[in-house]
């Protein structure tokens, strides 16, 4: 099924070629349909058909016409004129008297007639020939054209010889196209026979050969038409192999992620192409990798947790048991121990339940711009006014001229408050925890470094990245056993990294080069 899946046409590429060849038919329809309504061809064999006919009329209004002041047409002579003029093969010139009967006919004249075939005995009666070259598309075409034509155009073509002649009668030169019988485009002029004022006939010129110049300009637009569809058809597929075919790719390895269980799958690799599919390829690798990395997290999470409930259980589990058959003496001792496991597990599932809802309040809460040396300042005095006699004291001193960052105050000041907990902890009695503020370039941008350093036994060089682990904890010597959690650091680097920082712990030397304490290094970056 998958096999097939892949051979499949994709629907993009369909949308595609059907969106550019919907284009191509209409852009081919209306050229080869508006080739026939362009007004200039018409005009032309108008002014042309009407000087032409104005000079027959002038000659026939001189040469045969008799009669003042009501003169009339003679029409033999008339017909010995028009033998005498040239008419082109293409034209036809009919001469009428103002009764509308037919005096001279060029075809006639000529000995040229059309032809009629009659139907076989027993069909209906026989129909005119239908133009050279109006084949179905032809029609087709014609009746695209139609379409674009004003009510009056359509009206105009509809007319025959006889409306000309009636309105030539008048004195009114009367111009158009219309259509034979047979179907095919006349353009005609009926001009009237006037030797002075009055009326005394009509000459007619036809013109039959623009069915065949539209034609040339149909074959005509043929080679420009197979390159517009080579062209078209080159770039569907190449769309389709660039765009329909990776997107395809990426969309058949995001449902097999869907559906792997938490299986890791493996992104299609467009690493290579520099446009917006490489850009896909890439966000969505990187958002899948991101998912796993969460999912491993919080499966190790879980892990965690699980074995950190699981010591103060099993010690519950052991007094508990041991309680009934325990003397007077040994049940307090048992009951403290109880009572001391609850208090953990209290601790641990209040700080197990802040890191699980951590993540999804960082992303629910804007970030801000905020003053960094206000907060650290107000944390500071907290601490001072709250101070035990004799405990460490908390310093603040700030180096950096602007402290303005983007960042969430309310995560921000548990991040210093973990560490300023944790270094007052550690901290002998009258010692000092020392909060400092300086700015910092780094890797071309500007951060905002905050230290906070004690004078403790410090940490463990092999143990500056382990303290960052969740639930390790490393006791100060004659601190209760489970009073700390070993979530506090963790939850400071997952704060610091969703803000854009970084995190490390590092020694704090004395003028000896001696250790004389731990440092905490948070860098943010600066507004």
């Amino acid at each position: 099924m998958a096999f097939w899946r892949r051979l499949a046409v994709p629907r993009l590429a369909v949308s595609i070629l059907a969106a550019n060849g919907l284009a191509l038919a209409i852009l081919i329809a209306g050229m080869l349909a508006m080739g026939e309504t362009r007004r200039g061809l018409v005009d032309a064999k108008i002014d042309a058909l009407r000087a032409e006919g104005e000079l027959i009329a002038n000659i026939l209004a001189e040469g045969a016409t008799e009669g003042d002041p009501a003169p009339i047409l003679r029409h033999d002579d008339a017909r010995a004129l028009l033998r005498q003029l040239y008419v082109p093969q293409d034209t036809r010139v009919r001469i009428f008297d103002k009764g509308g009967l037919t005096v001279a006919d060029s075809h006639a004249l000529a000995d040229r007639f059309d032809i009629l075939e009659l139907p076989p005995p027993g069909e209906g009666p026989a129909r005119a020939p239908a133009a050279p070259g109006r084949d179905a598309f032809s029609r087709l075409l014609d009746g695209l054209a139609d379409l674009l034509r004003s009510p009056e155009e359509r009206a105009a073509l509809q007319r025959d010889v006889a409306d000309e002649i009636s309105a030539a009668v008048q004195g009114d030169l009367a111009a158009g196209v219309r259509r034979t019988e047979g179907g095919s485009r006349v353009v005609s002029v009926s001009v009237p026979i006037q030797p002075v004022r009055a009326v005394v006939g009509v000459v007619t010129l036809e013109s039959f050969d623009l069915d065949a110049l539209i034609a040339a300009e149909r074959q005509a637009l043929v080679p420009f038409i197979v390159i517009a569809v080579i062209v078209i058809v080159f770039a569907s597929l190449l769309l389709t192999l660039f765009i329909a075919r990776p997107v395809r790719r990426l969309a058949l390895a995001a449902h097999e992620a869907r559906l792997s269980g938490g299986r890791r799958v493996k992104m299609p690799d467009l690493s290579h192409r520099r446009d917006e599919i490489g850009d896909l390829g890439a966000a969505l690798s990187a958002m899948t990798d991101a998912l796993y990395d969460r999912i491993d997290a919080i499966e190790r999470f879980a892990a965690d947790v699980a074995h950190e409930l699981k010591n103060p259980l099993t010690s519950i589990r052991s007094a508990a048991d041991m309680l009934p058959h325990a003397k007077d003496g040994q049940r307090d001792k048992l009951l403290a121990v109880i009572r001391g496991d609850v208090r953990r597990l209290d601790r641990l599932i209040t700080d197990i339940s802040r890191a699980s809802r951590l993540d999804a309040e960082l992303a629910r809460e804007d970030a801000d711009e905020l003053d960094l040396d206000a907060l650290l300042r107000d944390l500071a005095e907290s601490y001072i006014a709250t101070a035990e006699e004799g405990g460490p004291r908390v310093v603040f001193e700030s180096q950096a001229p602007e402290t303005r960052i983007p960042g969430r105050p309310g995560p921000l000041g548990q991040v210093f408050r973990n560490l300023v907990d944790n270094a007052i902890t550690f901290s002998p009695p009258g010692g000092t925890v020392r909060i400092e503020t300086r700015r910092v370039t780094a890797g071309g941008r500007r951060w905002l470094a905050v230290t906070v350093e004690d004078n403790g036994p410090g940490i463990p060089e092999e143990n500056l990245e382990t303290v960052f682990e969740r639930f390790y904890t490393q006791r100060p010597k004659g601190a209760e056993f489970g009073a700390h959690s070993g979530l506090g650091l963790a939850i400071a680097r997952q704060i610091v990294a969703a803000h854009g920082g970084h995190i490390h712990a590092g020694a704090r030397r004395g003028p000896d080069g001696e250790v004389a304490g731990a440092r905490f290094t948070v860098e943010l970056p600066c507004a």
